[in-house]
């Protein structure tokens, strides 16, 4: 069987509806969409809660995917702020995680989401984005990691019950930015529905970022789902990510081998949700049809 490909929503946040979103991404080729946790825009800053219930969020998705036959609807990113030193803010943010799965999956088939833990206060303000030591997980205390893996031993829970899969994604400001404290978050958490999305466009600008195989074999046999996405550079890339974004470019033409990365990924057994992603200016609905073309070929050459 295939692997699903899925359509990060940012291909089709310039102004179309859900239901245009779905009805496009199944005539381009797309398994499924990658929605994110909340309507975005809505509220006073682009990803503050609304109060907008996730029942209804969650229902007009759901209606405009099956009215379109899209098979896959995954949520990812805003993710739980379990970063705050406040446990009442902590078991807020815990109870809200729980509400929201079970309404996504008592109302779709859900198969793994993309989830973070909240962002990690730099060491120094003034470091820049690039340097790894200064900041996410180079940021982090082990009283961040216990609360992050503490809140999601309780979704990790919910998740078995529901039968799919949360993945962290590898981000910038996070604890898991890299390989390595990701592989350490999940080992804390040991939960077998909790596991990592390897996002490994997000760590190549790091001073000091893994190759391909160091990501890979570190996650490996945890990586639930991939994003994939590629760069014109590589290295220091910028402070934030406002500058490094203007780096990214097309599934085909940047620094990272994507072949390469599908081959590894093939090598560990992988199984789960292959996610495109279109963080860059332009006409985003043309770029969803030439970067599936391109992993298509891929997926065939390599047989997966």
């Amino acid at each position: 069987m295939s692997l699903p490909i899925i359509l990060h929503v940012n291909y089709c946040e310039q102004g179309q509806t859900y239901p245009e979103m779905c009805r496009k991404a199944v005539a381009w080729g797309y398994d499924g969409i990658e929605f994110r946790s909340m309507r975005r825009g809505v509220g006073r800053r682009p990803w503050e809660p609304t109060g907008e219930p996730p029942e209804e969020y969650i229902e007009e998705i759901a209606r405009s995917a099956e009215d379109a036959g899209l098979k896959h609807v995954l949520f990812g990113g805003p993710g739980l702020n379990l970063s705050s030193p406040d446990p009442e803010v902590r078991k807020k943010e815990i109870e809200r995680g729980i509400h929201f799965y079970k309404v996504a999956a008592e109302r779709v088939k859900l198969t793994v989401c993309n989830v973070g833990g909240g962002p990690i206060p730099k060491k120094d303000p003034n470091a820049p984005s690039w340097d790894y030591r200064a900041v996410g997980s180079g940021a982090a205390t082990e009283d961040h990691f216990e609360w992050c893996a503490e809140g999601f031993r309780q979704l990790g829970v919910l998740a078995v019950k529901y039968g799919f899969k949360m993945a962290f994604e590898t981000h910038p400001g996070g604890l898991t930015d890299l390989p390595e404290p990701t592989r350490k978050l999940l080992d804390m958490i040991d939960s077998p529905a909790v596991g990592a999305n390897l996002d490994y466009c997000n760590m190549i600008y790091f001073t000091k970022a893994p190759t391909l195989e160091e990501a890979v074999s570190t996650l490996a046999g945890r990586i639930y789902m991939v994003h994939l996405k590629n760069s014109q550079q590589a290295g220091r890339g910028g402070d934030g990510p406002a500058v490094i974004d203007k780096f990214v470019c097309g599934l085909a033409d940047g620094v990272i081998n994507n072949r390469e990365f599908l081959r590894r990924l093939k090598a560990t057994g992988f199984d789960g949700a292959l996610c495109i992603e279109a963080p860059r200016a332009g006409d985003r609905e043309w770029f969803a049809r030439e970067d599936i073309a391109y992993l298509k070929s891929l997926m065939a050459d390599l047989g997966m």
